[in-house]
């Protein structure tokens, strides 16, 4: 492992076998969910239409790396690479281009960085034919130009949010490109995902069955009638850059040209197609290739792609032809049925799995309550103060003096134990060389540190290690006043077929934040309010539900802060303890079934100082 900085960029393998990034917004909401799910997160989802509403339909499974588009069942990989902070990426700078509908499309990654590197050098033009494209930037002009064609189209950057930024162990594998001139060196083995295979197979079918000939080195456009020669200017060709300079127009002062490190898989041949490069008549004629393709070469492609994807074990749906049925990647199913129909084969598609957020309708007569479990609600108001204790006298509960500190540091000031405590807010009344050490753990700390964390905090009467996190006390939060709803509907959750629904309905309005929130006197908001949650009626269900009865009435619940989700500061948000929300599927992972889920959020509930002994003294 190799211990770097480096921004990181999410992306997706398109039909070309190139990967393309998702924006920077998407890729901050992808670490966002996975910082928020912990050890968890790996076998997580993440739902892309929260950040982005064009995005609606497609959903990233973290486990096995793959975008599930759920209109059509479509899977394709993805990849989290990593960057130089000092490239493009790293300082917020998209270059695109213009397409046929007059909108801007941004290029791959590496032809991003290697524009950004040419214009930070104050090159007057750059050859991407060194990575495998046939087009020239001019950046004079703003234009991208294809040297065969001589076609031209505009190109423009701009500045977008910066890429995430990691800072840690970096697998070895993921090695650094030395610089630009790297990109002329010889490729390296071909990637052998079944994506890639398949890809690979596509292209090799159309070469053989006399379609566009062997691949060049870039996809090419065909020059309209008499159009212009581009002159290319002196020694224009695949030579490493070189000179000095600062970015020139609207653009940021940069420095190097950003090297990246691959997350997975190996650079796509050059002659793979690109959408980084503009669509032209090079599309059609890859078209045309398949077109060609007689009706037994057709069914043998969809055979042979078929056979690649379940080899690897990927999920399969039935697609019927003339000769019966045969199962293929879903990925590929949109694909495969517009070949196959181009051919006159029928094609029939499997349905997609579906959002099943909530039950079907129940009745009044049919909600139950929940045995064990005094009435069907509570609410919570605002905190009371307790009065009468101040932080000193707290901390004497659970602090014992240490009259001769050991020869360590107080993990809050980071200054030795035997000297006075470093903290420079406002000064408690203790003195500050007074050391205590907390009776159950055992940590050692400045009483004058452990006092000015009291009071930055909650001032509940709970304290807690913040080396351990051992609770001292009874820990509350800062969730605003709300009502909880817990009843049992008569359906089963998926993986829980022999028993009812406990279902639980928060509800929390907008309000004005207290002197416990993080800015108080202003208003904040409650997106998604009344919440359904689900829980199965078996015996641990019924234990989770009376815990989380003690975690709403010590308000730790919910909180007022900032959405992981969309961003939005100043609302409210989940707090430490997972709910499921889904009833009937698992698409973003806050449903069934989950055979760890209850035993997981026993855990998080213990984390907050909630386990089995505290539901006895709660209010009913």
């Amino acid at each position: 492992m190799l211990l770097a900085s480096a921004v990181v960029v999410w992306e997706w393998l398109n039909e070309h076998g190139r990967w393309r990034p998702y924006s920077p917004a998407v890729s901050h909401h992808i670490e966002a969910v996975i910082r928020a799910g912990g050890p968890r997160a790996g076998g997580g989802s993440v739902v892309l239409g929260q950040v982005d509403s064009r995005l609606s339909p497609y959903i990233i499974d973290l486990q096995s790396m793959h975008q599930f588009r759920q209109d059509t069942g479509t899977l394709r990989p993805v990849r989290r690479s990593y960057y130089d902070p000092a490239s493009a990426p790293g300082k917020g700078v998209v270059w695109e281009w213009e397409n046929d509908n007059g909108s801007w499309t941004p290029y791959d990654m590496e032809v991003g960085i290697t524009i950004q590197h040419a214009y930070e050098k104050q090159h007057p033009w750059i050859d991407l034919t060194s990575i495998g494209f046939c087009y020239v930037i001019d950046f004079g002009a703003m234009s991208q130009i294809n040297r065969q064609t001589q076609r031209k189209r505009r190109i423009r950057h701009r500045l977008d949010l910066i890429y995430p930024v990691v800072t840690g162990a970096l697998p070895k594998a993921q090695s650094w490109p030395v610089g630009p001139a790297a990109a002329s060196s010889p490729p390296g083995p071909p990637c052998s995902c079944p994506q890639c295979l398949l890809v690979m197979s596509v292209k090799a079918a159309a070469g053989a069955n006399g379609g566009a000939g062997p691949p060049g080195p870039a996809r090419k456009n065909v020059a309209p009638p008499g159009g212009p020669k581009l002159a290319l200017p002196p020694g224009a060709g695949p030579k490493p850059l070189d000179g000095t300079g600062t970015l020139r127009g609207p653009g940021r002062a940069a420095t190097s040209q950003g090297n990246r490190r691959q997350a997975a898989g190996a650079p796509a041949p050059a002659g793979s197609a690109s959408p980084a490069s503009p669509p032209g008549a090079a599309s059609k004629s890859g078209r045309v290739a398949l077109a060609t393709l007689n009706r037994t070469n057709l069914q043998r492609l969809a055979i042979a792609q078929s056979r690649v994807l379940i080899a690897s074990g990927v999920p399969t749906v039935p697609v019927k032809n003339l000769n019966g049925s045969s199962p293929v990647n879903p990925a590929l199913a949109g694909i495969t049925g517009i070949l196959m129909s181009a051919a006159g084969l029928p094609v029939c598609l499997t349905r997609p799995p579906k959002l099943v957020l909530h039950p079907p309708p129940v009745s009044k007569s049919e909600i139950k309550s929940i045995p064990g479990v005094s009435n069907t609600s509570r609410k919570t108001t605002k905190k009371q103060a307790k009065k009468g204790k101040t932080p000193e006298e707290v901390l004497k509960k659970y602090l014992q003096k240490v009259r001769h500190p050991p020869d360590e540091d107080c993990t809050i000031c980071m200054e030795r134990l035997a000297a006075p405590s470093g903290y420079k807010g406002p000064q408690p009344t203790v003195k500050p060389d007074l050391v205590g050490k907390l009776s159950k753990c055992g940590h050692i700390y400045h009483l004058h540190c452990l006092v000015a964390m009291y009071n930055n905090g909650n001032k509940d009467g709970s304290l807690q290690c913040p080396t351990c996190k051992t609770i001292y006390g009874v820990k509350t939060g800062t969730q605003p006043p709300g009502k909880m709803e817990y009843h049992l509907i008569p359906h089963s959750l998926p993986g829980h077929p022999d028993c009812k629904t406990i279902r639980i309905i928060y509800n929390i309005p907008p309000g004005i934040q207290g002197p416990e929130h993080p800015n108080p006197g202003k208003s904040f908001t409650a997106r998604g309010f009344p919440r359904h949650c689900y829980l199965p009626d078996s015996e641990k269900g019924r234990k989770v539900l009376k815990l989380l009865l003690v975690a709403w009435d010590r308000r730790l619940i919910f909180a007022v802060g900032t959405s992981s989700t969309t961003g939005e500061s100043d609302t409210v948000i989940w707090n430490e303890v997972h709910h499921k929300t889904e009833f009937g599927s698992n698409l973003t992972g806050h449903g069934y079934p989950d055979a760890n889920y209850l035993d997981n959020v026993l855990a998080e509930l213990a984390a907050q100082g909630i386990a089995e002994d505290s539901a006895g003294p709660e209010k009913d």
